[in-house]
């Protein structure tokens, strides 16, 4: 709900992505992609920066356009950012990047799909033709949860394509985001005799949703995407033993890979090509996802990459406001 109705509105137009990379997946998702995306007002587009929201594990991009209960939606925030003069104009994209798993960390995989070829080659090109925005050194991209996973994943392996990244509440240190998950997950399998591809069946046949197997989900999707088989239903295999739940090396070490904190040994001198990078947490997140960002920022420090980094007073959830930083950090340092 917009805070000052007086503010000027910018326009939410909808793009169509049919995607060629997508044909075929696993999981049987779509092709055709819905793409909102946002002109501030008295602007069509041309010469502007672009942003690109990558959401969080069960949403999807348009998810963030959509009217919100006492609060402001995406496109309203932008609105009052722009307005007040905190944040110069910018084009903002909101993918629809939903996969039958739940959910993405916008990285390719064998199981899930080439989402971040996707991205870079599909989404991006799309958005800048139609509206004339972004183009290098004018791009950005920006997530909280697994679409923080992605923003810093996406910063690490391509700054020469995106000049700019946020990354609020992203996930890593996996040990501690992970690991924690899969005792739950095998006592649900035992019921299904685990046969992996039977309970996601028997998920998405439900007539209603249960909340606690969202959970659970959000495990087999992580294996799908850091460690994918394509031989096996959904693509997914597990880290651990089914019997005591102990981990098996190999597995965990594809997994491993993937987390930022060890990603930055390889990748981080890259991160200096940015023009702007944003890291956040809650300092109570209660997916410990804290102490994965303390040892990005430690370890970025020693290598000498600029970068702001936050800590805040709160947890995982409800934490849109902290946009209000990013979002013009980001814009300012695309638009100088």
């Amino acid at each position: 709900m917009q805070r000052d109705p007086s503010t000027p509105a910018g326009t939410l137009h909808r793009l169509t992505l049919e995607s060629a990379l997508l044909k075929g997946n696993l999981l049987g998702d779509p092709t055709a992609r819905r793409i909102d995306v946002y002109v501030p007002h008295g602007h069509d587009g041309q010469g502007l920066p672009l942003l690109i929201d990558i959401v969080g594990y069960t949403a999807g991009g348009p998810a963030h356009t959509n009217w919100k209960n006492f609060g402001e939606n995406a496109p309203e925030r932008l609105d009052r950012l722009i307005a007040t003069g905190e944040m110069p104009p910018c084009v903002v994209a909101f993918p629809d990047c939903f996969t039958k798993l739940g959910g993405n960390q916008y990285i390719n995989s064998t199981a899930m799909g080439p989402w971040d070829d996707i991205l870079r080659t599909e989404i991006v090109p799309l958005i800048e033709k139609q509206f004339g925005c972004g183009g290098a050194g004018r791009r950005g991209i920006f997530g909280k949860s697994s679409g923080g996973y992605g923003a810093i994943a996406h910063a690490l392996l391509h700054p020469d394509f995106w000049s700019a990244a946020a990354c609020h509440s992203g996930d890593m240190a996996f040990e501690l985001a992970y690991l924690p998950d899969f005792p739950g997950l095998l006592r649900k399998l035992a019921k299904a005799d685990f046969d992996i591809g039977k309970w996601i069946d028997d998920f998405h046949a439900a007539k209603k949703l249960d909340g606690g197997n969202l959970h659970h989900l959000m495990a087999l999707a992580m294996c799908a995407t850091y460690d994918p088989d394509p031989s096996k239903p959904y693509g997914v295999r597990l880290p651990v033993t089914t019997d005591t739940c102990e981990i098996i090396p190999e597995r965990w070490a594809n997994f491993e890979k993937w987390d930022p904190v060890n990603m930055a040994d390889k990748y981080g001198e890259g991160l200096k090509q940015l023009k702007a990078l944003y890291i956040d947490c809650g300092d109570v997140d209660q997916y410990n996802l804290v102490y994965g960002a303390r040892r990005l920022h430690a370890k970025l420090n020693a290598m000498g990459v600029p970068h702001t980094y936050e800590e805040f007073p709160d947890d995982h959830s409800s934490v849109d406001y902290r946009m209000d930083i990013s979002l013009p950090l980001m814009a300012k340092a695309l638009s100088a």
